[in-house]
């Protein structure tokens, strides 16, 4: 059961997600439009967000260079976007905590509770069940 405070203390982790300071990282980018890895890509960087892509099979996404791992990124980004199967998510986590990402938001459909549960083990904030580009819009970030 949610309650009022849960809600208010989701809130103010999203906006710690959303500052509009944050780098990130969307781990599952994809070149097809369709799909929510290019989605969630696109959509943060139109908000003017850094963003670095990340799919090991792409070379880029939209002229931009697409890393095939974190820890071939530049700098260590401060929000990491995931959009894989959560199969894949429970890999990345550890590799987020690896290159020192503490804060993680899984899209729907890539969450898993081992995911979940290693990210609260390891103080990596975690966000999911949500969607960022909702959560984003509606804030008007």
């Amino acid at each position: 059961m949610v309650t009022e405070t849960d809600d208010v203390k989701t809130e103010d982790l999203v906006g710690k997600f959303l500052d509009p300071d944050n780098v990130f990282a969307v781990v599952g980018v994809s070149r097809n439009k369709e799909k929510y890895g290019y989605k969630v890509y696109h959509d943060l960087k139109i908000a003017g967000y850094e963003v670095f892509p990340v799919n090991p099979n792409l070379s880029s996404v939209d002229g931009e260079k697409c890393y095939p791992s974190l820890a071939s990124l530049p700098k260590v980004p401060d929000v990491l976007s995931v959009v894989v199967p959560p199969s894949v998510t429970e890999k990345v986590v550890k590799e987020a905590a690896d290159v020192g990402i503490r804060k993680v938001w899984m899209q729907p459909g890539s969450e898993s509770e081992a995911a979940i549960d290693f990210c609260l083990s390891h103080d990596i904030l975690v966000l999911h069940d949500m969607c960022i580009m909702i959560k984003r819009r509606s804030r008007g970030e």
